[in-house]
């Protein structure tokens, strides 16, 4: 009885081939939709996870918070003065789940080689801090213990600093000037960084790199650092790492309410960003199902006009012995083939969709088999719920009646 519906119901809607390709319609556009909506929230978060784990390894950075005070006055000890170059020694040894913790110092100043001059972020930082940031180095080389200890005026550009400062030439063994604090110092460029983009510390092409002890004893006269870059053991302890940093500094700094200072992790970025796509994408799909339900509205009511324009067939069937339930199996067959036939094109429309729009975003393309399993069983389901009333209505029919219609 199966096969035999089947294929009544395949004939049925072969007879009417426009009719049943527009009912389908509804069903093609919603299923497309669903599973080209989820899968470009999927590339599209992965590609922004990958970016931001590109950013660094593990990444951790503590700030000091912003002095506070009333009247024009600070209360109390300012949190920079605590962030000194033990801490981060002793940050790496109370904290297990930490690898290392490395200090910067960062300040703003002026960079002159020849007559062109540029405003940087000029950062003084120990050798690790390219192999925490996932950061390379093009020409040259980076900073290195030595240049730490022997207080050598070197500097590593970024690859955009470069170009400004330099407009193509190779700036190796060049010297330029930094201006800061109203004095000029002479360092030798070192390296060149690759291109490299944002990250949790600013843009780093933008940015030019001094031994932390040059920038420490040289250029600010101060033993106390901007912030620290910790580095997690692995990504599954990095939560870990930041509940033993959190609770360190705050036994350290006696601030029980975080008020001196803050912590800033790639898992929370990553964990905000996976939230706000999940929820983009649940929304956006949601309202691509709506289409799905206004195909099975238009499913309905062409089976409702094809029980109207079949009536004498279904008396005829009736009157030679077909049952009730032979009635209800055939029309439900149709309205399933319609929906199911629909899901089948909806997946490839979605498919094809999805591809193009990843191809212009210039994400992966990610459809996920649970996405294209739910659009497609919420098809079929749309199918058996729209069809079983008009299905109903063609069982219940009086073969007598049904034959004297015209």
């Amino acid at each position: 009885m199966i096969l035999q519906s089947l294929q009544i119901a395949l004939e049925s809607l072969w007879a009417n081939k426009v009719r049943s390709f527009l009912s389908m319609l509804g069903i093609i556009i919603g299923v497309g939709a669903v599973i080209a909506i989820v899968s470009v929230g999927s590339g599209s978060s992965q590609q922004v996870t990958s970016s931001i784990t590109n950013l660094g390894s593990n990444m951790i950075t503590i700030y000091p918070r912003v002095a506070r005070g009333q009247g024009g006055r600070i209360v109390g000890e300012n949190p920079q003065e605590k962030f000194s170059i033990e801490l981060a020694a002793y940050m790496e040894k109370f904290c297990p789940s930490v690898t290392q913790v490395i200090p910067v110092k960062q300040v703003s100043g002026r960079l002159i080689a020849g007559d062109i001059n540029v405003n940087a972020t000029v950062v003084g930082t120990e050798p690790e801090y390219t192999a925490v940031n996932n950061y390379e180095v093009e020409k040259g080389s980076f900073i290195s213990n030595n240049d730490n200890q022997e207080r050598n005026q070197v500097i590593v550009l970024g690859s955009q600093l470069a170009e400004d400062l330099f407009e193509g030439e190779n700036p190796l063994g060049k010297r330029i000037k930094l201006s800061y604090g109203g004095q000029s110092y002479l360092f030798e460029v070192k390296g060149v960084m690759k291109e490299k983009g944002g990250s949790l510390s600013g843009n780093l092409d933008n940015q030019a790199y001094l031994p932390l002890a040059v920038s420490l004893d040289i250029l600010t006269n101060s033993d106390y650092v901007s912030s620290y870059i910790a580095q997690a053991a692995s990504s599954e302890k990095a939560a870990t790492a930041v509940s033993e940093l959190n609770n360190f500094m705050a036994k350290v700094l006696d601030d029980e309410n975080q008020e001196q200072f803050q912590l800033m992790s790639q898992d929370e970025i990553l964990d905000t960003v996976s939230s706000v796509t999940a929820t983009m994408s649940i929304m956006l799909g949601g309202i691509a199902a709506i289409s799905l339900l206004v195909g099975g509205i238009g499913i309905m009511n062409i089976m409702l006009v094809s029980v109207t324009e079949r009536t004498r067939e279904i008396g005829v069937r009736k009157a030679l012995g077909a049952r009730n339930t032979h009635i209800l199996f055939q029309f439900l067959m149709e309205s399933l083939s319609l929906s199911s036939i629909g899901g089948i094109l909806g997946i490839i429309f979605g498919w094809i969709t999805a591809y193009f729009i990843s191809q212009v975003g210039n994400w992966p393309l990610v459809v996920a088999p649970l996405s294209v399993g739910l659009a497609f069983g919420f098809a079929l389901c749309i199918g058996i719920f729209f069809g079983l009333y008009p299905a109903m209505k063609a069982a219940k029919m009086n073969p007598v009646d049904a034959l004297r219609y015209e």
